[in-house]
């Protein structure tokens, strides 16, 4: 049976009120949350980011039965994968006898160059973020662990603090390359908009959860709802690898000017108050091969998508 979910979208929200939103989506019905793993928002007017592992305390504390998962860390710069292991073990040791997912990725520059190093191209980022999961796999055998690789050094270094049982380990992908590398190293698939790239998956004997994000702002209006949309969310319509390499906030802001509130009306935002809308788009990630289908609201009215997926989304699945 596909699973529903609900984003935690660290990039607009203080981390309090996070934990709360984790509350109220358990309460409203919600399968699993999503919590998303940023140094810095897109944009000045999305305001927030949060230490998502800090964040997370909170909300294994405010929830009882809700399953979680990060989407998306990148565990190859920013975080060293030893860090990372460690950070994921205690927040999956946490939500005690629930699936905690850990989603990894190759990391966008707005969040992973902040240590000064050189940001580099994808298939370096790629063959980076196997490594990674080769020592986060080690490492949470809870055996000591030394690890000499062509990225990373780790030297007698042992987790005593583990979940009962391993998390799955879904890796992001949106082309042919990652896909392929999802299937060999990964234990699901994740990614945001339902992608091609999950048949590349499949094809190459990929297996696991796979999870897909929807973006939505569930306003009275559809005015109201691209209004919003645009002025917090533009970086939705930037093309190709622009959101991968764009360092700052500040560069998201001057290459967002492109992007017009017709761009966002026409693009992958589920806008406006109709249910259905969402239905049939959550049914077509299911129809594609997602069986964890999550959707991100978009401003400050959360109490919008929570209502209206109480009382006829959910219902309908």
């Amino acid at each position: 049976m596909p699973e529903i979910g609900y984003t935690l979208s660290s990039e607009e929200h203080h981390p309090n009120d996070l934990v709360e939103y984790a509350g109220r989506a358990e309460e409203v019905g919600f399968d699993f949350l999503s919590i998303s793993d940023h140094f810095h928002p897109w944009n000045s007017n999305q305001g927030e980011a949060p230490f998502v592992w800090s964040t997370l305390g909170g909300v294994a504390a405010a929830t009882d039965d809700v399953d979680v998962g990060v989407g998306v860390s990148a565990p190859i710069m920013r975080m060293h994968p030893a860090i990372y292991a460690q950070a994921a073990a205690t927040a999956a040791a946490m939500f005690d006898g629930r699936n905690f997912y850990a989603g990894v990725g190759t990391g966008e520059a707005l969040n992973e160059h902040v240590l000064g190093d050189h940001w580099p191209e994808h298939e370096v980022r790629l063959e980076m973020l196997e490594e990674a999961v080769e020592v986060i796999d080690d490492l949470w055998t809870g055996e000591n662990v030394s690890f000499h690789g062509e990225h990373y050094t780790v030297e007698n270094a042992k987790l005593f603090t583990l979940p009962e049982e391993r998390p799955p380990i879904c890796v992001s992908a949106y082309g042919e390359q990652a896909a392929k590398a999802a299937a060999d190293f990964g234990d699901g698939f994740w990614s945001v908009g339902p992608q091609d790239a999950i048949e590349t998956w499949e094809a190459e004997g990929g297996d696991g959860p796979r999870f897909c994000q929807l973006q939505a702002c569930v306003a009275d209006s559809e005015d109201e709802a691209v209004s919003t949309a645009h002025e917090l969310w533009p970086n939705s319509g930037l093309p190709g690898e622009l959101s991968a390499i764009l360092p700052t906030p500040k560069h998201f802001e001057q290459a967002t000017q492109m992007v017009s509130e017709d761009d966002i009306r026409d693009g992958s935002i589920l806008t406006g108050p109709d249910a259905q809308q969402h239905i049939d788009s959550i049914q077509e990630a299911i129809d594609k091969g997602y069986d964890h289908v999550y959707t991100m609201q978009i401003g400050d009215d959360q109490e919008a998508l929570f209502d209206l997926y109480q009382e006829e989304v959910l219902p309908s699945f």
